[in-house]
């Protein structure tokens, strides 16, 4: 069983990603709601299982042209 709150390498397992990429989706706002648990660029982030199930759910689409849109 997947744990309900998961650091950047599992949650990119979880959601089938690289480490860099989910970093990236941080930097840039497109990924999944993450807390901060200390500030500081090395500060360890965290993500809730549901935050990272709500994101994906949020990206279904029926079709490739809706990815256009």
């Amino acid at each position: 069983m997947t744990p309900e709150i998961l650091d950047t390498a599992g949650a990119a397992e979880y959601l089938g990603l690289s480490c860099p990429t989910l970093e990236r989706f941080r930097l840039t706002g497109n990924g999944p709601q993450f807390a901060k648990l200390s500030p500081g660029p090395r500060g360890p982030v965290r993500y809730r299982r549901a935050d990272l199930d709500a994101w994906v759910a949020s990206r279904l689409i029926r079709s490739t042209s809706e990815q256009a849109a």
